[in-house]
């Protein structure tokens, strides 16, 4: 018999919560971040180095996978899993944020989302039943409904109507995904910065019922103070039960601030992209590799900092090897930033589990306004 998917919330502080999600394929501890893998690879990195730095689950693209190399072969070849060297569990975005950010000629219907791929130009469709379809031939652990994504700012009209499209979507997606133990879908909860239509959201999800829900519709350029207002009420109005999920968030403080206001996983490109740039993540704040400041540092990024690059390079090595365009400083660096995000995990999970969060996020911010912060 399959291992049932579930969740347990194991300890509060204040609005965080800490707890353990439960899958075949492994335990996740929550807060968690997840790194993103779209085209089935976290850039630059070995999937047992992503493992190593402490992540219990990767995310991949719906969208992506679907054009290049396409579900159908990935599923022919035995899986996402398998494909790309990874078994702990996997998430899958629906695709409905790319179709809307990256696809050309896209056409809006209550269907679905019919358009052309970005790549090569080829005509696609995706629908709630399509995208559960692709997401199940990936083999997704933790698979995401299908919804309309609107960028910020909008009308309220113009919100209320996505959400209530997304709300009809998440139907169709509940039904599309079936009886499949193991594997959870999570509702996505749409209403933009509107207190009122999120809850509206939020009623319908639990109506249909999902194995985790999800707070969508941020992080897509309302700012931080919007988002955390937002926050201050979207997961209080979101079963206590089950996992809440920020999609696509973010910096460091955002994940704090999400945390401690009731958040249990989340995901960003930041820490591999900003890797691959020279941006650098320590406990004292934000410094960029490139600038000529660091050219003769024999110091490590952070010094208390246990990651590969910090424990065998240089400053000035990691300065030099960037300037040289060298493919190991977008290893070390993405490691080290994957490394940091997972230790900031794990940290506000002990927080938590002791009952002293509030300490956590105080001595958090401090630390980082005192920082050694390279202008960006």
């Amino acid at each position: 018999m399959t291992k049932p998917f579930s969740f347990s919330l194991d300890s509060t502080s204040g609005k965080a919560r800490t707890g353990t999600i439960s899958t075949p394929r492994g335990e996740i501890r929550t807060p968690a971040f997840m790194p993103v893998g779209t085209a089935a690879t976290v850039k630059a990195m070995m999937p047992e180095s992503v493992r190593a730095t402490g992540a219990d689950i990767l995310l991949g693209n719906t969208y992506h996978l679907m054009l290049r190399p396409t579900a159908e072969r990935i599923a022919a070849l035995g899986g996402l899993h398998k494909f790309m060297n990874w078994e702990r569990p996997i998430l899958t975005d629906s695709g409905g944020f790319q179709v809307m950010s990256l696809a050309s000629l896209r056409k809006l219907t209550e269907e679905g989302v019919a358009f052309k791929s970005h790549i090569d130009g080829s005509k696609h469709m995706l629908s709630p039943e399509r995208s559960m379809e692709i997401q199940e031939l990936l083999g997704s652990d933790i698979v995401m409904c299908f919804d309309e994504c609107p960028a910020l700012p909008a009308s309220r009209d113009d919100i209320a109507k996505s959400m209530e499209l997304s709300m009809r979507w998440a139907k169709r997606s509940r039904t599309a995904f079936g009886e499949r133990p193991g594997y959870a879908l999570f509702g996505i909860q749409q209403g933009g910065l509107e207190q009122d239509l999120r809850s509206q959201s939020a009623e319908a999800l639990k109506d249909i019922g999902f194995e985790g829900y999800a707070v969508g519709g941020l992080a897509v350029g309302e700012g931080q103070k919007a988002m955390f207002d937002v926050l201050d009420f979207a997961p209080d109005q979101l079963p206590t039960d089950k996992p809440r999920y920020l999609m696509g968030v973010g910096k460091p403080d955002d994940i704090v601030g999400a945390v401690a206001r009731g958040i249990d996983m989340m995901d960003c490109v930041l820490p591999s992209r900003s890797g691959r740039t020279g941006q650098v993540f320590t406990r004292l704040g934000v410094l960029n590799i490139k600038n000529a400041r660091h050219q003769n540092d024999p110091r490590p990024l952070d010094e208390n900092c246990t990651c590969p690059a910090c424990k065998n390079y240089s400053r000035a090595y990691l300065h030099h090897v960037f300037r040289s365009q060298e493919i190991i400083s977008s290893m070390l660096l993405t490691w080290h930033n994957l490394h940091y995000y997972q230790d900031l995990m794990e940290g506000m999970r002990q927080a938590i589990a002791s009952g002293t969060f509030a300490e956590f996020e105080s001595a958090f911010h401090s630390t980082r306004a005192q920082g050694d912060i390279d202008p960006l």
